[in-house]
Order: structure tokens, then C-alpha cells, then sequence
């Protein structure tokens, strides 16, 4: 299990990578709030250790980053006591909440408690987008009429974010952030080329999409047959 510690206290970080990791955890680690979201776009940890208080970028607003496509446990390490930063954690998507200084005990025993309490990972959905179904185990896209269709990596990437999402905005800061990393998330016009590129290949009319829909302002909705 990989574990992300997003902290600017190097000590910190080292003392809890060796104790993670004696205990057989896989860690990563991150010093500032950005780092931490491209840590976890590469890496995809199955828990996330955040401090509130990193430079750059505050824990909270990670949080709310991550939640906008994680689901993976967050468990807040920070030194502020009060109840308001507890509460504005908590509220952003994180699952629990210890104060420094901590005891190590503690500090295991809610990580166990953490996954513990993680869904198990459901299978990957195979959708049906007008004539074209698209198996993400297997990796294919089938249309009744035309046969194979071939998607390029960073289009399954795409497709697979919108997939996972059905029915649901997902915002183009996500989609970009996901995929091609923090530092492109004002790169749109990635995304209308790609997004105009699926629609070719998977839209019945590319002119009049029914299935990858534009949210004018905001992102993407991916709409799909039951």
C-alpha cells in the first residue's frame, strides 16, 4: 500500500518514511502543496498524510484538489489545534484529523483504521456510448458498425476519467492536472483538440455531440447509455 507524506518538515518526513515503511507501507513524499498534487497525479497513493500548512499552496486547498478525483483516504497532520482548521479539513474531503505532536502509536493506528475502512476496488465498467462500447479492462472500443476503434493513450486517459465520472462535471483544471500535470491546468486547448478528436471517433454526429458534452466555462460531462 502507498502511502503520500506532504510535508515542509524534511525530519518529519524522514522519521515517518522509515516508520512507514518498516511496517511495509510503499511512501512517497512531497515538501509544498503542489508537489503534493503531482506527486499524487504520478504516483496514485492509497493514503494521503497532508499538512495543513505547507508553502505555496495551503493543505486545504490540496484536499479539495484531490477529492476532485481521489476517493483515497486523507488523513490531516498538522500542527493547528483549532477547531475551525479542523472542521474547514474535514469539510474539504479529509477523513480524519491528528494534531502535532503525535504519537506514533496513534498515528499507525488510524492509517490501519483508514484502510480498513477503503472500498474495495470496483471493477472497470464497460459503457456503451451510442453504437461504441468501451471495455476499460480491456482496453477496447468496439463500434456495432465500425468495427475496432483505436484510441491513443492520452484518449483512454481521457476517456477514462470521464468514464469513472458518468454523469458527473468534471472540471477541466482536473482533466489537465490528471493527465498532463499541475502545471498545465490552463492549457485548454489540449482538451478541445482531444475532445474534439474523440467525438470524431466515438460521436455518432461529431457536430451535434449526444454523449461527450461541453459545459460551457466549466469542463466536461460524459453521458451514457443504459
Amino acid at each position: 500500500m502507498k502511502i503520500l507524506i506532504a510535508d515542509d518538515d524534511p525530519q518529519l518526513v524522514r522519521a515517518l518514511r522509515i516508520t512507514l515503511g518498516v511496517k511495509g507501507y510503499e511512501v512517497v513524499t512531497a515538501a509544498d502543496g503542489a508537489q503534493a498534487i503531482a506527486v499524487a497525479v504520478d504516483e496514485l497513493p492509497d493514503v494521503f498524510l497532508l499538512d495543513l500548512g505547507m508553502p505555496g499552496l495551503d493543505g486545504v486547498d490540496v484536499i479539495r484538489t484531490i477529492r476532485g478525483w481521489s476517493e483515497a483516504p486523507i488523513l490531516v497532520v498538522s500542527g493547528r489545534a483549532g477547531s475551525a482548521d479542523k472542521v474547514e479539513a474535514l469539510d474539504a474531503g479529509a477523513d480524519d484529523y491528528v494534531t502535532k505532536p503525535f504519537s506514533v502509536d496513534e498515528l499507525l493506528a488510524r492509517v490501519r483504521a483508514l484502510t480498513r475502512r477503503m472500498p474495495q476496488q470496483e471493477p472497470s465498467p464497460v459503457v456503451r456510448i451510442g453504437t461504441v462500447t468501451i471495455d476499460l479492462a480491456r482496453g477496447t472500443a468496439v463500434g456495432s458498425d465500425t468495427g475496432p476503434i483505436r484510441l491513443t493513450p492520452t484518449e483512454w486517459q481521457v476517456m477514462e476519467l470521464l468514464i469513472r465520472n458518468a454523469g458527473k462535471l468534471v472540471t477541466r483544471q482536473t482533466i489537465l492536472r490528471h493527465i498532463w500535470g499541475t502545471e498545465h491546468v490552463r492549457d485548454t486547448g489540449y482538451l478541445r483538440l482531444y475532445l474534439s478528436q474523440l467525438r470524431k471517433k466515438l460521436e455518432p454526429d461529431p457536430t451535434e455531440p449526444r454523449y461527450l458534452l461541453t459545459e460551457p466555462g466549466m469542463g466536461y460531462r460524459l453521458v451514457v447509455d443504459e
